[in-house]
């Protein structure tokens, strides 16, 4: 697994598709419900998916670890939403930490692991 993270409007996307080879069919992009499509070599977008299982009462960890070996082959593009001004909404606090609850999980798991900033990839780890 590779796992790609950066802040919003960074361009993980269009570095994946360029620098892995691939091309937009490639590409699930997550919705806010607590399911991933898995008939792609690209998820994007993970922050949604887990705000679907934050507003489903589930934890988005625990269903990454049910997905195990599936999630092996995969490029996963998450924007870290980790930054800034803590929300006094709950469920946005809620979203904040269980993001980055799926963040470390799949970062300990990733074979690699990129943080794009301003459209360059800087790995850290390989």
């Amino acid at each position: 697994m590779i796992l790609i993270f950066g802040g919003a409007y960074q361009g993980k996307l269009e570095y994946a598709l360029k620098n892995f080879g691939l091309d937009e069919s490639d590409v699930y992009h997550c919705e806010e419900k607590g399911t991933l499509g898995l008939s792609h070599k690209v998820i994007y977008g993970l922050e949604r998916f887990v705000l679907g299982c934050v507003r489903e009462g589930k934890e988005a960890k625990d269903l990454l670890l049910e997905y195990g070996e599936a999630l092996e082959d995969k490029i996963i593009i998450v924007t870290d939403i980790s930054q800034g001004v803590v929300p006094i909404d709950p469920e946005l606090r809620s979203w904040r930490e269980m993001t980055g609850r799926a963040m470390l999980y799949l970062g300990s798991k990733a074979e690699k692991t990129i943080r794009v900033f301003c459209g360059l990839g800087q790995e850290i780890k390989c």
